[in-house]
């Protein structure tokens, strides 16, 4: 790994939006499972899958580091 992409490490809207809804299920699945909603917990799970799965689709569609559509900034 060079020092350019650990610079950048992260830091794609692919990877910012997969973490903000990762970050969304968490959340409700700890209250779900605190308030002893068994079905909203597992409904919480097929969220964070669905927060991995977008997340690599939009780095292959070219919103990942470097990618095509992501918006790079000049880091000084």
């Amino acid at each position: 790994m060079n020092a350019q992409s650990e610079l950048s490490h992260g830091h794609s809207i692919a990877a910012w939006t997969a973490v903000t809804i990762m970050l969304v299920a968490f959340t409700i699945g700890t209250f779900a499972f605190w308030f002893e909603l068994v079905w909203l917990v597992w409904a919480s799970a097929g969220l964070l899958l669905a927060g991995w799965i977008t997340g690599g689709v939009m780095a292959k569609a070219g919103f990942n580091v470097g990618g095509p559509r992501s918006a790079a900034k000049a880091r000084s």
